[in-house]
């Protein structure tokens, strides 16, 4: 398979690196001019991977907001929108949710073996449903976006699946926004889970930029050897 396409890691976190908090309502840690900055990566992107359990629960439409955005890669003969991938274990997908039912552009599912059937009988009809392995396996994902035109891929979370992203060392850059507040609660969801990361004390990650975004901070980091290139 070709190589993966440049992979962007983007979330936001609490000070105290948090994802969400541990009530029923989502925890905003953006603001206005950060979800203004995550649509223009989206714009820069050619498809955008989240994993089920976000679309489940977030409900994420990860489509342009910005119609001049939309309007510019239009006249460069590109989707509205970049490609949407989402990925799963069980299957278990509604397709009602926005992640199906919003945006003219191509939506792939890839779920683990012994899901596929479960996924294609629930989303078959609007998406297209790949099998990707048992367990599922992150970096013939990417090879296999890449085959299929995918040269940038904006991965959005949720935490499981940027935990698979960096383990595996099969990310490019890291953009990390961190609100003003704490969460304090260890009920919530951290921004990875354990794991054996590539980049330690003897190896740390390469520090891009640090930015501040309307009243949150973006520290962008890069992964590997080709991080902060495009």
């Amino acid at each position: 398979m070709p190589d993966r396409p440049y992979t962007v890691l983007s979330c936001a976190v609490s000070l105290d690196g948090y994802l969400d908090d541990a009530s029923e309502r989502r925890l905003v840690l953006s603001d206005d001019a950060d979800l203004d900055r995550v649509d223009a990566e989206r714009a820069r992107s050619d498809a955008v991977l989240v994993g089920a359990a976000t679309v489940r629960h977030d409900n994420p439409r990860l489509v342009l907001r910005s119609p001049q955005r939309v309007q510019e890669r239009l006249e460069g003969g590109r989707p509205a929108s970049p490609v949407k991938v989402t990925v799963t274990a069980t299957g278990k997908l509604d397709p009602g949710c926005a992640f199906f039912t919003t945006g003219d552009v191509e939506k792939f599912v890839y779920a683990a073996s012994d899901a596929v059937d479960e996924a294609r009988a629930q989303v078959g009809a609007c998406a297209t449903v790949v099998d990707a392995g048992s367990p599922v396996d992150l970096t013939w994902i990417a090879a296999d976006l890449s085959s299929r035109g995918v040269r940038r891929l904006l991965v959005e979370g949720g935490g499981t699946v940027l935990t698979q992203f960096l383990a595996a060392g099969s990310a490019d850059e890291l953009q990390l926004v961190v609100a003003p507040f704490f969460v304090g609660d260890s009920r919530a969801r951290r921004f990875v889970d354990d794991g054996h990361f590539p980049w330690t004390p003897g190896r740390p990650a390469v520090l891009l930029e640090t930015r501040r975004v309307g009243g949150v901070v973006r520290l962008r980091y890069a992964l590997s050897d080709r991080g902060g290139t495009p």
